[in-house]
């Protein structure tokens, strides 16, 4: 049915709209009671194999909803509802601000991909993190919720690890995660932060900052990547993760590279700048975490987000040493029953390898 309805009517709608629209319909639907309720038994039970403690947390199932879907934190419930194991919320910013001018979401079918260059738009870090405190005080199942941080357009670079840290003071109460984006392409100067001699400040004022306002709870922190570094940065930051006492990486964010899509080159220059996500960042996407597991050697988390479809997409990421897998435009193109479909396929999958948890599976290749 999703299917049809994407052919004959989501396409041809534009796809930022569109967004607004279906999330509205997802919140309406399986947010309130007494809507809510159903919607989570019509998912039905979700297979025990898929339960991990990661970081401290105890995960229901390992796919999540990756940020830039929700991007201010209004439906980490209903979305669970559908069968996400969990829900990471942003990109937010310590000032509220629009983002970059519309048309700045555009769909490539060909490719099962999209091309954004949101730059953050969202109603800023002290509107988030109110938003997110009703939702822990409100009654019902508790959900797990990350929470994307990343600078404001309107900080100077000499700002940066202020703006970031503004963020992390309001929205660490809230989170049960928290991951510091440095990798987005469409924030002005924001990917130079990648670079170690400034990520590592940043990051373990970061770290400081969740210590000292959330003093009785370690709230975990990662660091997201994009696919477009190169080996060595990899390494880089991953060495820099473990040493100033990160939790994890997240890997990895959209690309810039438009190299080997079926969409024709003179749709690709009329749509023009932007990130590319979906089925491209597949076996990019893969390798990075190969990359990670052995730089890592197993001691940090790794969540892996960029092309996966299936479950056997989400199976070898996993197997590659991914504790965490997250989806967006799988969940664009297959619709609200994917996260469902994802998890039952998945856990199939375990068990057909002899597994008894998903936890065994982790980083299985590496240990081969």
């Amino acid at each position: 049915m999703y299917d049809a309805l994407y052919r004959h009517v989501l396409r041809r709608v534009p796809a930022e709209p569109a967004h607004r629209v279906g999330f509205a319909l997802i919140r309406a639907a399986a947010g309130p009671a007494p809507f809510g309720r159903p919607w989570a038994a019509l998912r039905g039970p979700v297979d025990p194999v898929l339960a991990s403690r990661v970081m401290g947390i105890d995960f229901p199932a390992p796919l999540g909803l990756a940020a830039g879907f929700d991007k201010d934190g209004e439906g980490a419930r209903a979305l669970c509802r559908l069968g996400f194991g969990f829900v990471e919320v942003g990109t937010v910013t310590a000032r509220a601000q629009p983002g970059n001018p519309t048309p700045r979401l555009f769909r490539l079918p060909d490719d099962h991909a999209l091309v954004n260059r949101m730059g953050f738009n969202n109603s800023g870090a002290e509107v988030v993190a109110a938003r997110l405190r009703a939702q822990r005080a409100a009654r019902g199942e508790r959900v797990v919720i990350g929470v994307n941080i990343g600078k404001s357009k309107a900080a100077e670079p000499d700002e940066a690890v202020a703006d970031y840290t503004r963020s992390a003071e309001l929205l660490g109460p809230h989170a049960d995660y928290m991951v510091v984006n440095v990798s987005s392409p469409n924030t002005p100067g924001l990917r130079d932060l990648q670079q170690v001699s400034v990520l590592r400040p940043l990051l373990a004022a970061v770290r400081e900052t969740l210590d000292r306002v959330c003093a009785t709870v370690h709230v975990p922190l990662l660091v997201k990547i994009t696919t477009d570094l190169a080996s060595e940065d990899i390494d880089a930051v991953a060495d820099t993760a473990r040493e100033l006492g990160l939790d994890g990486v997240v890997a990895t964010n959209t690309t810039v590279s438009r190299t080997g899509l079926a969409t024709p080159p003179a749709v690709l220059e009329q749509i023009g700048a932007g990130g590319v996500s979906g089925r491209p960042l597949s076996a990019p996407g893969l390798a990075v975490v190969r990359r990670l597991r052995e730089r890592l050697e197993g001691t940090l988390t790794i969540i892996s987000v960029g092309g996966i479809e299936t479950a056997e997409d989400a199976y070898a990421r996993i197997r590659a040493g991914a504790s965490l897998v997250q989806g967006y435009t799988g969940f664009i193109y297959r619709g609200h029953r994917w996260p469902v479909r994802i998890h039952r396929d998945l856990a199939r999958l375990i068990r057909a390898d002899g597994f008894t948890s998903i936890a065994d599976a982790v980083g299985a290749d590496a240990r081969a």
